[in-house]
């Protein structure tokens, strides 16, 4: 609460700074001003950048979710060692399967979910060992 106060007192001084100086000289009190809304205005533009970045995160998360989900309930795709990863959209597959058929089944899969841009896959073919 302390630092509450204090931010208040600095933020009244510096209004009051910028008051005063519009009295003495208009000029630089119109400068200060357009200092001020360029301030407001970049802050703005951080704060919205730093929102949609989170807003990507969560959908990234929310999609690499749903393309899991969609592998592990495809019974020939459920055992396999296939690892998912979302950025912007984009889906990386990787691990390993035992056919090109498993392969191309993952990459449909993931096409099919809501928010996939592009399908990057990296996996392994590695037949089944007798």
């Amino acid at each position: 609460m302390e630092l509450f106060h204090v931010l208040k007192i600095v933020t009244v001084s510096a209004l009051l700074t910028v008051s005063l100086s519009a009295c003495e000289d208009a000029g630089k009190a119109q400068s200060a001003g357009k200092k001020i809304d360029q301030t407001v205005e970049k802050a703005g533009n951080k704060i919205s950048d730093t929102a949609d970045n989170l807003g990507m995160a969560i959908n990234d998360t929310e999609i690499t979710g749903k393309v899991k989900a969609a592998i592990f309930a495809d019974p020939d795709l459920a055992t396999l060692s296939i690892s998912v990863d979302t950025k912007k959209g984009v889906v990386t597959l990787t691990g390993f399967v035992i056919s090109a058929a498993n392969s191309d089944m993952a990459t449909v899969l993931s096409e099919e979910i809501s928010g996939v841009k592009q399908v990057n896959n990296q996996l392994t073919i590695k037949p089944k060992q007798l």
